[in-house]
């Protein structure tokens, strides 16, 4: 931090305010502005908090413009390319990179936390057959608190912690399970022997009848995707977690809450919408014919899993993953989709035509990831549930970080209020 001020002028009555100028350790300096509305009684009129920054944070450092993103100080290419899963949940967790002893011990908790209660099997009975996974993931996550409430002081440093280790085991097994449930078959528990993706595949897949062993091939897919997918930093499931926990709420709930908010198609279902897309335009003879309706203004079709709100040049985590869908269509390349060919076919006009290059609309890492579930066979109403298990860690290490700092606070945002002004009522029979 520096001694930095900025000063903002009322031009009407010439007053002024200092306010203070904080820098971090990469990014744009941050005005404080926690004082202004006492110095001036105004607020900040910033819509979608674009240009606010709403904590202090040492998770995720994302430059847009650059096309970076690093956990922790690592970046993501040579995590997603040389790390495990739970190596990079314990980087988000704890700060650093696990010795061998820290990252075995660590992998033994969280391989003997996937168990879920049997009573909490009961609970999927209660919802409908065919109900949307996320729909269960919500009701089941939230309910969590109900079942393990036996470390829920979120004031104790070592029940968060349990409470985030259980939340990281159990969200495969529970994801799975919703699967299962809404296919009518029955639930496979998990096996300790197993490392984290190969479970999840196998819970996912496997049957009373025939076991399932997860293809190499699918496991490295599924191990990149989820590093790939485990923070992003501020985005919208993770603030609303941060908001959810301001008030204290135990963490069961603010992660219900963050799957909630990633459920919309803006944000987790944005892969699935890819897939929605490519069954619109539904042949390749069609490409163009669609691509000359993204191109018009006026026309309300939208190309599906291009470009990013945030990256401004190119999406690394495209850049990554980009190397294992071709890996996996071609480990699959019997199962003759005609959907993975009007994927790859439209990848390369993205990538060629002058007007998506120049307005830097590259693939992103939904375009791919959507089409990797599918060919892995997960179906489209998971895609979402299987960016919550990665989701996850992240949600937690930001919750942890937030329960250790001082300056935190129960979330309040200010409004620009546009409302009728104060009126007297009148009774109805004068109305």
């Amino acid at each position: 931090m520096s001694d930095k001020k900025v000063t903002l002028t009322n031009e009407v009555d010439g007053t002024s305010v200092e306010l203070p100028v904080y820098k971090g350790t990469e990014g744009p300096e941050v005005a404080d502005i926690s004082t202004l509305y006492k110095n001036t009684g105004m607020f900040t009129y910033d819509p979608g908090f674009v240009a606010t920054a709403s904590c202090r944070s040492a998770i995720t450092y994302i430059d847009g413009d650059k096309g970076i993103l690093r956990y922790r100080g690592y970046p993501i290419e040579q995590l997603a390319k040389e790390a495990s899963f739970l190596e990079v949940a314990y980087l988000l967790m704890y700060g650093e990179l696990p010795k061998a002893e820290e990252l075995a011990s660590f992998d033994n908790t969280i391989r003997h936390h996937t168990m879920i209660k049997e009573t909490l099997k009961n609970f999927f009975d209660g919802f409908q057959y065919d109900a949307h996974p996320m729909g269960i993931m919500v009701g089941v996550v939230g309910s969590l608190s109900a079942f393990y409430h036996d470390s829920l002081d979120i004031n104790n440093p070592r029940h968060r912690e349990i409470s985030a280790h259980r939340l990281i085991a159990k969200m495969p097994t529970i994801a799975a399970a919703s699967y299962k449930h809404n296919v009518g078959e029955p639930f496979i528990y998990p096996r300790n022997d197993l490392d984290y993706c190969e479970n999840f595949l196998r819970m996912m897949f496997s049957n009373p009848c025939e076991d399932y062993t997860p293809d190499p091939v699918a496991v490295k897919a599924i191990n990149m995707l989820f590093i790939l997918h485990a923070d992003h930093e501020q985005n919208a499931s993770t603030s609303t977690v941060r908001l959810s926990g301001s008030s204290q709420a135990n963490p069961f709930a603010c992660i219900a809450a963050g799957i909630a908010s990633l459920w919309g198609p803006s944000h987790g279902g944005a892969n699935e919408a890819v897939l929605d897309m490519l069954e619109e335009i539904g042949d390749v003879s069609q490409i163009d014919k669609y691509i000359a309706k993204a191109k018009d203004k006026n026309d309300p079709f939208r190309l599906m899993g291009f470009g990013h709100r945030v990256y401004k040049n190119f999406d690394p985590r495209a850049t990554l993953i980009r190397e294992v869908c071709h890996e996996v269509l071609e480990n699959m390349k019997d199962n003759n989709n005609p959907l993975f060919e009007l994927a790859l076919r439209l990848e390369q006009v993205a990538l060629e035509d002058e007007y998506f290059v120049e307005r830097k609309l590259y693939p992103n890492v939904d375009f791919y990831s959507g089409i990797i579930y599918q060919a892995l066979g997960i179906p489209t109403s998971m895609f979402t549930v299987m960016f919550a298990v990665a989701r996850t860690v992240g949600w937690v290490a930001h919750w942890m970080e937030m329960m250790d700092d001082p300056e935190q606070r129960i979330g309040r945002p200010r409004q620009l209020y546009t409302g009728a002004p104060m009126r007297d009522y009148v009774p109805v029979g004068k109305r």
